[in-house]
């Protein structure tokens, strides 16, 4: 197994790494890209939205300098900052909770808590009041809907093994664990799976050279998912010239997707064979402070509790050069613990709301071992698909440019337009755009 991850590393760093010319550009592909989310302030954010929900009501309940003080101000916001409400979040919406007046002035009540990809493989939870963001990126809000789906560059990290990107139908924060963030590409530039976010002309290039007539948006994601290498400039996709090639890619990327939606869409949960699922086989401590992977006995060891069977390639996948496993435990045990960010005042908001360990994050734990195993069980898939492309054809940014699919017009590398639709502005006016 060490050997098989050694020549994957490998295989990354020197196709990813900028040499190999015969390669495209995410960026050529999926045009429209969007900075991560910045947030401004850590406690908007969090594994559990019942403290979420403490927060906001403390912040609420405040008046004068300690509101100011909880709220942590910043060039962006302030508890006096007028903003437009979140797409979608408007309080003239049905059901909508989210003001756009000053907070210090009008509170109002407590939005629901969202549901985010922190983050590669790490669900959890944002106040959607775009008085708290200093960055929310509301383009993205606004093409978020049931049949959307977003790529997420990790950001590269020289001689790191591990995925380029990943996909998720939550809104992603663009969060990386290490290194340089990388982008979010949402799939579909307008709402209602319209306007593809892909390079003009790309699909019919695809249909023309590879066959598959049926071929569509999510045919190339899956190919993007299962083909692309990190590399300085940002994700490289290598286009294949041979059919049976790229059948076999989107046919492993379509199952890639489906592991990283986690039975969203309508889709199966992931679940490992019988006998090979992780069971809670002793209690998780209420605050626990550690986690050891017991690897003779494939356990997870956290204080006092245990989680088996759990495969080594779950525990030793990475992201950016760092643990996903160890990573989501920690960010959790720290919540627990009420634990705030270095340079964080100890009696800010983060500490609110801390209330030990929740089942819901030992149900999401099994389910996350669970997906990241059958991923690591899939990279054999993707280094024989490597190393296919490493013999096969490939279809050239000449061939590209003849059919007027490059270069890409810089109006696709800009929102599009959602005429005929309304947004509340700052202090309840209205916007159409």
């Amino acid at each position: 197994m060490a050997a098989r991850r050694t020549a994957a590393a490998a295989t990354a760093t020197t196709a990813g790494s900028g040499e190999d010319p015969t390669s495209l550009e995410l960026d050529e592909l999926m045009p429209w890209s969007v900075r991560p989310l910045r947030t401004g302030r850590s406690w908007v954010s969090g594994p559990d939205p019942a403290a979420l929900r403490a927060r906001w009501e403390r912040l609420a309940a405040a008046e004068g300098p300690e509101q100011e003080r909880l709220f942590r101000p910043s060039r962006s916001r302030t508890p006096h900052t007028p903003v437009a409400a979140l797409p979608g979040r408007s309080t003239a919406g049905a059901g909508a909770a989210a003001g756009t007046g000053r907070f210090a002035r009008e509170p109002g009540a407590c939005p629901d808590p969202v549901r985010i990809a922190h983050g590669p493989f790490d669900e959890q939870w944002l106040l959607p009041d775009h008085r708290l963001i200093d960055a929310a990126r509301p383009e993205l809000w606004r093409v978020g809907d049931g049949r959307q789906l977003f790529a997420v560059e990790h950001g590269y990290v020289p001689q790191t093994a591990g995925p380029a990107l990943s996909v998720t139908h939550l809104l992603p924060d663009g969060h990386s664990p290490a290194g340089r963030p990388g982008r979010i590409r949402p799939l579909y530039r307008r709402p209602g799976a319209t306007d593809p976010n892909l390079a003009p002309g790309l699909l019919d290039v695809v249909r023309t050279r590879l066959g598959p007539q049926e071929a569509g948006p999510e045919s190339v994601l899956a190919w993007i998912l299962a083909a692309a290498l990190p590399a300085p400039s940002g994700c490289r996709v290598p286009l294949p010239a041979d059919g049976e090639v790229w059948a076999a890619g989107v046919e492993l990327g379509r199952e890639l997707v489906r592991l990283q939606l986690r039975g969203a869409r309508g889709g199966e949960r992931p679940r490992l064979p019988g006998g090979r699922r992780p069971y809670v086989r002793a209690a998780l401590p209420a605050r626990p402070t550690g986690i050891v992977y017991d690897a003779e006995a494939e356990a997870l060891v956290i204080g006092d509790g245990r989680i088996s069977p759990v495969p080594a390639g779950a525990w030793e996948f990475t992201v950016s050069g760092v643990r996903v496993l160890e990573l989501w435990f920690d960010r959790r045990a720290a919540a627990a613990a009420g634990a705030v960010p270095e340079g964080v005042e100890a009696d800010g908001l983060e500490v609110v709301g801390a209330r030990g360990w929740t089942p819901e994050w030992t149900s999401e734990l099994l389910e996350l071992i669970t997906v990241l195993a059958l991923l690591d069980g899939l990279r054999p898939r993707q280094e024989a698909l490597r190393a296919r492309l490493g013999r096969a054809p490939l279809i050239s940014r000449d061939e590209l440019r003849a059919a007027g699919v490059l270069p890409v017009p810089a109006s696709l590398r800009r929102p599009a337009s959602v005429l005929g639709h309304q947004e509340e502005g700052p202090e309840g006016q209205f916007a159409l755009l």
